[in-house]
């Protein structure tokens, strides 16, 4: 009997150890930066301008916004939780391609923009992209497009605000969700410090929604996407890419088709589980 108690009470103890470890750590396991200097210099072959927004107390959002000389609008887009907006304006030539200007900003600790990041700051940044838009767009020429990590922050940015469209790709259900999936014996609600609730979210956004997903996600399975879409069934649109995995989507012919139908306004609404091409 002695034995027993001494054998669970070691348990209790790496149990709260690793619930320790686990809460300490987290923001390494989900958040992946390529931190550039001050003066690095991006280059690209399409005419672009560095912005960098004042976020308060010292923190700078910066980011790149992508220009054509006539636009059909402009893409709001939130990257991945890897690398910083050197690497992820190669999408840019996806919708400059298609006639759209490109604006994408680099989270707090990314690239060159600095700051505290917790999940609340991350909902203001996101607005205060949006709001920069404002001052050059229409809001019924900006679409919100929110990839993996981004889709959570794209989802919120819509629910606040008035866009033409919003797009997400690879979305998830919310972080609580993946975490019982990799992580199930941990309490999540008390160890989580990121929520992103983009299964909240979504029930407030007013405008048309088209979720993108891999069939052969296995980061996010497709599950997300099809519990997401049950979630706002009137206005989104579920298009699955067959045998498309987390990363490799734009490699899938069939994902430029839609993104033209859904950027030109030729889409047309299907029922909700049903596959496009």
């Amino acid at each position: 009997m002695y034995t027993f108690f001494i054998v669970l009470l070691i348990g209790i103890f790496v149990y709260l150890l690793l619930c320790i470890i686990l809460y300490l750590i987290q923001d390494s396991f989900i958040f992946h930066p390529e931190i550039l200097p001050d003066n690095f210099v991006y280059e690209f072959s399409y005419p672009f301008e560095e912005v960098n927004i004042d976020a308060g107390n010292g923190a700078i959002l910066n980011g790149l916004h992508f220009k054509l000389p006539k636009s059909k609008g402009v893409i709001y887009y939130f990257k991945g939780n890897t690398r910083s907006v050197k690497g992820w304006s190669k999408f840019a030539k996806d919708f400059i391609s298609k006639g759209y200007d490109f604006f994408v900003m680099d989270y707090r600790g990314f690239g060159k923009s600095k700051g505290k990041r917790n999940e609340r700051l991350l909902y203001k940044d996101s607005l205060l992209g949006y709001r920069y838009l404002k001052k050059h767009y229409d809001e019924s020429d900006i679409i919100i497009y929110g990839r993996s990590i981004g889709s959570g922050f794209a989802t919120y940015t819509a629910s606040k605000t008035k866009p033409k469209l919003l797009i997400l790709d690879s979305p998830y259900l919310s972080f609580k969700y993946i975490a019982r999936r990799y992580a199930p014996i941990f309490p999540h609600s008390l160890l989580l410090k990121y929520q992103i609730r983009t299964d909240h979210f979504i029930k407030n956004v007013n405008v048309p929604i088209y979720i993108i997903h891999g069939t052969r996600d296995l980061l996010i399975p497709m599950k997300h996407a099809k519990k997401l879409a049950a979630k706002n069934r009137k206005r989104t649109n579920l298009i699955k890419i067959e045998r498309g995995r987390h990363n490799n989507l734009p490699s899938f012919p069939q994902y430029h088709l839609v993104l033209h139908d859904i950027l030109h306004g030729n889409y047309k609404r299907i029922s909700l589980f049903e596959e496009v091409y």
